[in-house]
């Protein structure tokens, strides 16, 4: 028999397999759709609104810690809900356990009214108020930052302009260098006429969306669905893929000019490590940043490849500037195993050898 061929029976059981699975799964999808979306999520409180944009506390479930409050900054381009995407996989729910105080901004969903919202609108108006009231409402001077993704960017700049407010700053899969030759997102926008897109209004979250599944179309498009049947459709599984699928199209609008902003300034022009990005009249330098940063990237990110954040050393002004690689991709960065083992501790470690700064 030829060695490379295929054993029609073996290829007839796998295929029944499959069937099997697959008639499983969807039987199991349609018991556990109506569940999701209520899916329990860790106890929080609203405690500051600024337009569409809430400020969330969560509620402490273990001992405090002693250090300073941690406002968590996401990106715009997707919900927060990553972060807290069932019990047993939450970055918050691990921060907490930890004796964290955590604070959360949320950017909400903005609408036709938010259309000239602009990049300084976000740092100096709406993360500096958030930032303000926990400081007010702790009577303290300065608090701890985590940026994720977009947001670390946003907490990049908003702690050179504000360096006053922020002890330790902690980044996570975060662009800085947005012109690195692995970078696919920033190869597919660098033709793209931003300008002409925020003519057109605010800018859809699915446009958005579509754009990081055509990075890897068969992995994000196709293969999950194979792996979910192959893998046996148990209720657990099934409702945590359900959650991530929601997470994943669950995409707001972006304000057209922020996104106009954004795009052109960082991804197409590289101004921050340029140094040639200016918000609210004011040069926003990573020279600035002083305060200790603990830089932690995914060795097998897509999205932020590793030498779109790693460079953030060579910039920053700092001395205690650590680098954390995780050996996992951009989204496994918030609910696989291996981060849930190693992040949230490392995180809570760094910050509590640092709890005066």
């Amino acid at each position: 028999m030829n060695p490379g061929a295929v054993d029609p029976a073996l290829a007839a059981e796998e295929l029944a397999r499959f069937t099997r699975n697959a008639a499983d799964l969807m039987s199991a999808l349609r018991a556990a759709g109506a569940q999701t979306a209520d899916a329990d999520a860790a106890s929080r409180d609203e405690v500051w609104r600024s337009g569409k944009v809430v400020l969330y506390r969560y509620r402490a479930t273990a001992r405090p810690a002693g250090l300073p409050p941690l406002l968590m900054v996401f990106a715009l381009v997707n919900r927060p809900t990553i972060l807290d995407l069932a019990p047993d996989r939450s970055l918050i729910r691990s921060l907490l356990a930890a004796g964290l105080d955590v604070y959360l901004i949320d950017w909400g969903r903005p609408d036709g009214s938010d259309r000239y919202l602009r990049f300084e609108d976000y740092i100096d108006g709406y993360l500096d108020g958030a930032v303000r009231e926990i400081l007010a409402t702790h009577g303290i001077a300065s608090l701890n930052l985590l940026g994720i993704c977009q947001g670390g960017t946003l907490s990049l700049c908003y702690t050179a302009l504000h360096g006053d407010a922020v002890g330790n700053l902690v980044t996570m899969v975060t662009p800085v260098d947005f012109k690195t030759p692995d970078n696919l997102l920033s190869r597919w926008v660098a033709g793209v006429d931003v300008d002409l897109m925020a003519a057109n209004g605010n800018v859809s979250g699915q446009v958005l969306n579509n754009a990081y599944v055509a990075l890897r179309p068969f992995r994000l498009a196709q293969q999950k669905y194979v792996d979910l049947v192959r893998s046996g459709a148990t209720p657990a599984r099934v409702a945590e893929f359900l959650r991530m699928e929601q997470w994943i199209f669950d995409s707001p609008e972006l304000p057209a000019e922020f996104f106009r902003e954004f795009v052109k300034w960082l991804y197409q022009e590289n101004r921050l490590i340029a140094g040639t990005l200016e918000l609210g009249g004011r040069k926003v330098s990573l020279r600035d940043i002083t305060q200790p940063v603990l830089n932690i990237f995914a060795t097998q990110d897509h999205i932020v490849p590793p030498s779109a954040s790693l460079p953030l050393a060579r910039h920053v002004g700092t001395r205690d500037y650590t680098a954390m690689p995780v050996d996992v991709g951009h989204i496994g960065m918030y609910v696989s195993s291996r981060a849930r083992s190693a992040v949230p501790a490392a995180i809570v470690a760094w910050l509590a050898e640092r709890p005066g700064t």
